[in-house]
C-alpha cells in the first residue's frame, strides 16, 4: 500500500481528544493530514459517587461494557460476574487490563450484535450490569429485560461539548474555504449532532459537501436526514485501521484535494 496515498488530504477528526491519537497517525502515515477538532469531551464522575452507586446494586451476573471509555472508569466495580465487550476495542481495553473478556460479538461492535450472542439470550433471572456513560442507548436494557433479566446502570462517565473561541472557529472555516478540509471522520450520531451544533453556519455548506466516513449506519441514516446528499462512506468498523481503509478509498475522489 503506497504510504503516501493521502498526500494532500485533510481530515477532520471529531472523536474525543484522547481517542484521536491512532487515527490521526495512521492518517500521517499514508501522507495525509488529521485535523483534531474533538466535539466530544469525556469527564469521569468522581469514584466515590460510582462507588457508592455500586454498593447499591445487586452483585451482577454479567457486566456489559459500552466502550472503552466505560473500561477506563468503570472496570474496577466488575469484581463479579462475567465480563462483557460491546466490540474489538472494548474487548482490547479490558484485556490490557489483565482481565478476561467472557462475551464479545462474533461479529460487528454494536448493541445489536452483542444481543445475538447465546450467553446473552438466556438470561432470564439474571442481574445485569451495564456500565456506561451517563447517557445511552436503550435497546440493551430493552432487550435484556424482555428476556427476563433484572438490568442496572451504572455511569461512570459523563459526555460534554468542547468550547471554541471565535478565533478557533474562524480558522476551522479559513481551513475548509480554502479546501484543506477534505474528509470527515464521525464515530456516533451524537458527535454528528455536536459537531453541527458546533460549526459556525458558514461551515455547514462546507460539511454538507464533505465526503463523511463513519463505521455507523446509523450516522450515515442520520447524516442523510440531516445534510442531504452529502457524500458518506460506511467503514468496517471503529478501529483506526478500519477508518483509515475508508478515508483510503475517498482519498482519490476527496474535493478540494490540495
Amino acid at each position: 500500500m503506497n504510504e503516501r496515498q493521502l498526500a494532500g488530504i485533510g481530515v477532520l477528526i471529531t472523536r474525543a481528544r484522547h481517542q484521536s491519537r491512532e487515527l490521526a497517525e495512521a492518517i500521517t502515515a499514508h501522507g495525509g493530514k488529521p485535523i483534531l477538532f474533538p466535539v466530544i469531551d469525556i469527564v469521569p464522575r468522581p469514584a466515590a459517587d460510582i462507588g457508592a452507586d455500586a454498593a447499591r446494586l445487586g452483585d451482577p451476573d454479567i457486566v456489559i461494557f459500552v466502550s472503552p471509555n466505560a473500561v477506563r472508569y468503570g472496570l474496577d466495580y466488575a469484581e463479579s460476574g462475567a465480563l462483557s465487550a460491546i466490540g474489538p476495542a472494548t474487548a482490547a481495553a479490558i484485556e490490557a487490563a489483565g482481565r478476561t473478556v467472557d462475551i464479545r460479538p462474533a461479529s460487528g461492535y454494536d448493541s445489536e450484535h452483542l444481543l445475538a450472542e447465546p450467553l446473552l439470550r438466556d438470561v432470564n433471572d439474571k442481574v445485569v450490569r451495564i456500565i456506561r456513560g451517563q447517557k445511552g442507548r436503550e435497546l440493551l436494557a430493552e432487550t435484556l429485560r424482555s428476556r427476563g433479566a433484572r438490568v442496572d446502570f451504572l455511569p461512570v462517565y459523563a459526555r460534554a461539548i468542547p468550547e471554541y473561541t471565535e478565533a478557533e472557529l474562524e480558522n476551522l472555516d479559513a481551513e475548509w474555504q480554502a479546501g484543506h478540509i477534505n474528509i470527515v471522520s464521525v464515530m456516533s450520531a451524537e458527535t454528528l449532532h455536536n459537531l453541527l451544533s458546533v460549526l459556525p453556519g458558514s461551515c455547514r455548506h462546507l460539511l454538507a459537501q464533505t465526503p463523511l466516513v463513519t463505521p455507523a449506519a446509523r450516522v450515515i441514516k442520520e447524516a442523510l436526514d440531516l445534510l442531504p446528499g452529502i457524500p458518506t462512506k460506511l467503514a468496517q468498523g471503529p478501529q483506526a485501521n478500519d477508518m483509515v481503509l475508508a478515508i483510503l478509498e475517498l482519498g482519490s475522489e476527496a474535493p478540494g484535494k490540495t
